[in-house]
């Protein structure tokens, strides 16, 4: 088979790092690169030494697929185009912004009978692809993911810019409907919510709590995940995984603390050593993004739907729009006027105006 010729759309930060790793690919060429700005696209005709183009439907003639690493915003209407003329399309996290837009390009790729695959990289980290060859039964997941202010991809929220990684992650372990969502969130220095949190719950009775923020001090990437037969703490950015497995009493309730032990203090040791051992993962060092753009080459070649489909970005974006939706519709007082509910909601007092109150109260009582 002949190599696939495979232009990169948007010579950004992520857009380089893809047209850099597709020199890694079995099967692949990179032909070309789009971005609309000038430097950045001689920045990439230096750095890969092949054509650049203003306009990405210029590369169409010369290519069979591309990955899109533009702005969000643009997503939807780049891989249609791109559908349109027969061509694969990688699309960067997430899909799109709106879960019409989304649901219509999985359709799309689907009756045209081509590969649409979503760049949800944190589905190829090794310590989440160590976990998956548990089986775990999942019934509760923490996830918590935090970054300093990025810079970049302001077009989108903490939602769709961080969050949707676990949204992603957390669907890939049902295919559940989704029950209920309840979310929150504030804006504090951009257009859009900069932090959020999120309780999910599934009709088959899975739970999942969610954490985002992109303006903190300290990064995380971390997720729990509690199941019938254990429990895995994965933490992405190491990447490390560590597997709590419970004994078959524990499993099958027929441990009684209160008969077992004569003293629960000093019970703290033998409990982590047999009844729930711990054990951490070895695991192979990977390159996730290299990994899914051999996926995407492999799909196109063989016609097996990639790890991360069109289906399951149009899944990831549906449930991001329906924590975004509630983020808008969070009240953060009783009796909220509309300056006081969503996001940009405005405070009634400062923290030490409340202080002094509650204190003036008290002295008076």
């Amino acid at each position: 088979m002949s190599e696939l010729r495979i232009a990169v759309i948007g010579a950004g930060h992520l857009g380089r790092i893809h047209a850099k790793l597709l020199g890694q690919v079995e099967g692949a060429r990179l032909v070309a690169v789009s971005d609309p700005f000038e430097p950045a696209r001689k920045n990439a005709e230096e750095l890969f030494a092949v054509p650049t183009h203003a306009d990405y439907r210029d590369c169409l003639p010369d290519i069979d697929a591309a990955v899109v690493a533009a702005p969000t915003d643009m997503h939807a209407d780049i891989a249609e185009t791109l559908m349109s003329a027969g061509k694969h399309v990688f699309a960067e996290k997430p899909l799109t912004i709106t879960r019409d837009d989304a649901n219509r390009l999985a359709a799309q790729a689907a009756a045209s009978k081509l590969t649409l695959q979503v760049g949800h990289v944190e589905r190829f980290n090794p310590a989440f692809t160590a976990l998956e060859k548990l089986s775990v039964d999942v019934k509760y997941v923490e996830a918590v993911r935090a970054s300093s202010f990025p810079g970049r991809c302001l077009d989108v929220g903490v939602v769709m810019d961080l969050m949707i990684h676990d949204l992603d992650l957390i669907l890939s372990m049902t295919d559940a409907n989704v029950k209920s969502v309840s979310a929150s969130g504030l804006a504090m220095i951009s257009d859009h919510e900069d932090l959020a949190e999120a309780r999910i719950e599934f009709e088959c009775g899975m739970v999942a709590n969610v954490k985002a923020s992109r303006v903190s001090h300290e990064p995380a990437r971390k997720m729990q995940v509690f199941g019938s037969n254990g429990f895995a703490e994965i933490d992405f950015g190491a990447p490390a995984l560590s597997v709590v497995r419970p004994c078959e009493s524990v499993v099958n309730r027929s441990f009684d603390l209160a008969t077992e032990v004569d003293n629960p203090l000093d019970y703290s040791g033998t409990l982590f050593s047999e009844r729930l051992r711990c054990e951490t993962l070895e695991l192979e060092p990977r390159n996730a993004i290299l990994d899914e753009l051999h996926d995407f080459v492999i799909s196109i070649q063989t016609g097996i739907a990639p790890t991360v489909d069109g289906v399951a970005g149009a899944r990831a974006v549906d449930l991001a729009q329906q924590v975004i939706e509630s983020v808008a519709t969070r009240a953060w007082y009783p009796n909220a006027t509309t300056a006081e509910i969503g996001p940009h909601a405005t405070v009634r007092e400062r923290i030490e105006a409340s202080s002094r109150r509650i204190h003036q109260n008290r002295r008076a009582a």
